[in-house]
């Protein structure tokens, strides 16, 4: 297959990744609308992912042990804080916090917002790194300050011009999410690096579902204590955002950064589809769940925050010709 041929099926599989991990913004935003408690839908979706990523995993190792549980656990074992600490940021912080916020509005609100994680992870270097990493470009900044503030807009047309309490804690509570994510992942990566252990993406994200299991587990406990076993409805939905997002898409998305791994410009393209998830959950939002599409400032924001996105993958591509260390993909964790 030639070059460009290879770019292009990445770029799809970047942009069918981004359909799939929407479901997380509409199958939350519908577990919420159906009243279920929200603690058990953080807690479900990677109480049920276990068992998923570690049949996968056993497959994976079949024949190429290397590639299976093996490692991991070995890993896990070995400096068992760095796991806990990094999983407690980069999964449960992170989806507590996402969880949380999908009671506060339609799933484009939550999808749009946390966008900002695609500039984040970047924006966290300077704090993670003390090698060359630590540097990030000044266009960089910009193109953050762009991003937030098109997020800025998105809150501020869906409360109708007034920024009031409640549409200021769901903007806190995405933001914080869309942080911890990449901080999480870059964490344990520089975890692990310390330590000299290679892990692939996929065994990173199975260590830190199997290492952030206690925590699920105890607000399971808080979930049951205060409102009992979870009805089946918000079980399947759960189990759909595990599987659709927790799964299929992070495959989909390891396969399409793999293709171009030595491609900076292709790279920062497949990057750049996360910006899709905006419109697939207004247009899945509206489709299932009756949600209002959004209008006037709103809009203008979510046009904002795509465009800012596209700009983050022309200064990712042009950084990472440069360093391919420079600007990672945090998608993986």
């Amino acid at each position: 297959m030639s070059g460009a041929r290879v770019a292009l099926a990445a770029v799809a599989c970047g942009l069918l990744s981004a359909l799939f991990f929407t479901t997380t913004y509409v199958l939350n935003r519908a577990a919420a609308v159906d009243g279920g408690d929200w603690l058990w839908t953080a807690a479900l979706r990677y109480l049920l992912t276990l068992p998923m990523l570690w049949a996968w995993m056993a497959w994976r190792g079949r024949g190429r042990p290397q590639a299976g549980t093996g490692p991991v656990l070995a890993a896990l074992r070995a400096a068992p804080m760095g796991w806990l600490a990094w999983s407690g940021i980069g999964f449960v912080l992170f989806y507590v916090a996402l969880t949380w916020a999908a009671a506060s509005g339609p799933s484009w609100l939550v999808a749009g917002t946390f966008q900002v994680t695609v500039v984040a992870g970047m924006l966290c270097a300077p704090f993670l790194y003390r090698d060359a990493r630590a540097r990030v470009p000044g266009v960089a900044y910009a193109v953050g300050g762009l991003v937030l503030g098109g997020v800025a807009l998105i809150q501020l047309g869906h409360a109708g011009g007034a920024f009031d309490l409640a549409a200021a804690l769901a903007f806190a509570s995405v933001l914080v999410a869309a942080f911890a994510y990449p901080l999480g992942n870059r964490g344990l990566l520089l975890h692990l690096e310390r330590d000299a252990v290679r892990l692939d993406a996929t065994q990173r994200v199975f260590g830190m579902t199997l290492a952030s299991q206690p925590v699920w587990l105890l607000l399971a406990g808080i979930a049951l204590w205060r409102s009992g076993l979870p009805g089946w409805p918000q079980v399947a939905l759960a189990a759909g955002v595990a599987l659709s997002a927790g799964i299929v898409a992070t495959i989909l998305f390891f396969r399409a950064t793999g293709m171009v791994a030595d491609r900076p410009a292709a790279l920062g393209a497949v990057e750049a589809m996360q910006a899709a998830e905006i419109l697939f959950a207004v247009l899945l939002g509206a489709l299932l769940l009756g949600e209002p599409w959004p209008r006037g400032l709103a809009l203008l924001g979510a046009c904002v925050v795509v465009v800012g996105i596209l700009a983050f993958a022309r200064v990712a591509a042009r950084e990472a010709a440069v360093d391919p260390r420079a600007l990672a993909g945090d998608r993986g964790a």
